[in-house]
């Protein structure tokens, strides 16, 4: 149990060392930054919403520099194919025995940290080439399996706005994703630092704070977060208050959704919840931490229908009012 509380430190104290060195390229984001490095410790991908311009690009990037993890980046088209992301196999010829023989080229999906940028706008083959990588941590090409490198992560941008010549992410990818962060515009403030910043002749260095066989030992460590039986309670009564279908749900969820969220719902609530607790130095989870993660984790794995959108009701509000409603007890 010491080692654990030990550990748990080690966590927290990199957390805010990160969370420092960041602030050297970012404003703000206080929240964004706060889920993104739940989601590296508890080992899931995310899927970044925002207009373009809001520094998630950069966000990214000054990630893997502090973390020291090889970084690539996709820039997602609707001529990209699903071989631009995995790799291909081409047909070489040995110099010494003359006979020719594939060889398989490793493509951009090989590293640790992955930015699939603006992926709803690529057909849904290739989206579909990153759900084995997502779900498996690996790829399957010329009948021969390739193991990705560990830690290894897919973040996603996605823009809410332009929908013409996109291709909305089916379900099944959807789910792949840990969190669906919302990146919001920057407060009157924090717009004004961005210029100044962005403008200004010195740019800080970004420090290494941890490597990637730290982190792949912290998200070991994180699985032994103790969780209480009334949390696992609350994560699944809150995840089967979702589905329509079930006696539990309540009134207004069998008037506004359409379809609730599955069980890979509620082993993320745990999962990120241990992470969360860890980040802030507990060896156990409360239900503040499973409240706090439910709109990230819910909100793309719901889905309301047209009764709840002509009144004007989107996930994130009936993920609100389902907190309200479903009850809690202890920590």
């Amino acid at each position: 149990m010491s080692d654990q509380v030990e550990t748990v430190k080690k966590i927290g104290e990199a957390r805010d060392q990160i969370a420092k060195e960041l602030r050297k390229s970012i404003v703000g984001m206080e929240n964004v930054i706060d889920e993104l490095m739940i989601a590296i410790f508890a080992q899931g991908h995310v899927l970044l919403v925002g207009v373009p311009g809001l520094a998630k690009t950069l966000l990214v990037s000054s990630i893997a520099q502090t973390l020291s993890l090889d970084f690539k980046r996709i820039q997602f088209t609707p001529d990209l194919m699903p071989s631009d992301i995995t790799g291909t196999e081409v047909l070489q010829e040995d110099p010494e025995t003359h006979q020719r023989k594939f060889k398989f080229l490793e493509g951009p999906i090989f590293t640790n940290l992955l930015l699939a940028d603006e992926i709803n706008r690529t057909p849904p083959k290739t989206q579909a080439a990153l759900l084995e990588a997502m779900q498996e941590k690996r790829i399957t090409s010329g009948g021969h399996d390739y193991v990705l490198a560990k830690p290894f992560f897919v973040l996603a941008t996605q823009n809410p706005i332009e929908q013409e010549g996109t291709y909305a992410l089916p379900e099944a990818q959807l789910d792949r994703f840990l969190f669906n962060i919302v990146v919001k515009y920057p407060s009157h403030a924090e717009e004004i630092e961005v210029m100044k910043n962005v403008t200004g002749v010195i740019q800080e260095k970004i420090e290494k704070v941890l490597d990637g066989a730290s982190i792949v030992e912290f998200q070991q460590m994180i699985k032994g977060i103790t969780v209480g039986e009334n949390i696992m309670e609350y994560a699944a009564a809150l995840v089967r208050a979702t589905r329509p279908e079930e006696s539990e749900a309540p009134q207004f969820v069998r008037d506004y959704m359409g379809w609730g969220a599955g069980p890979r719902a509620s082993l993320n609530l745990i999962m990120a919840g241990k992470a969360r607790a860890a980040l802030r130095g507990r060896t156990h989870v409360t239900i503040e931490d499973i409240k706090e993660l439910s709109l990230p984790i819910l909100r793309h794995r719901i889905i309301p229908n047209f009764a709840a959108r002509s009144e004007g009701l989107d996930s994130d509000k009936l993920i609100e009012r389902l907190l309200k409603e479903i009850p809690a007890s202890g920590n």
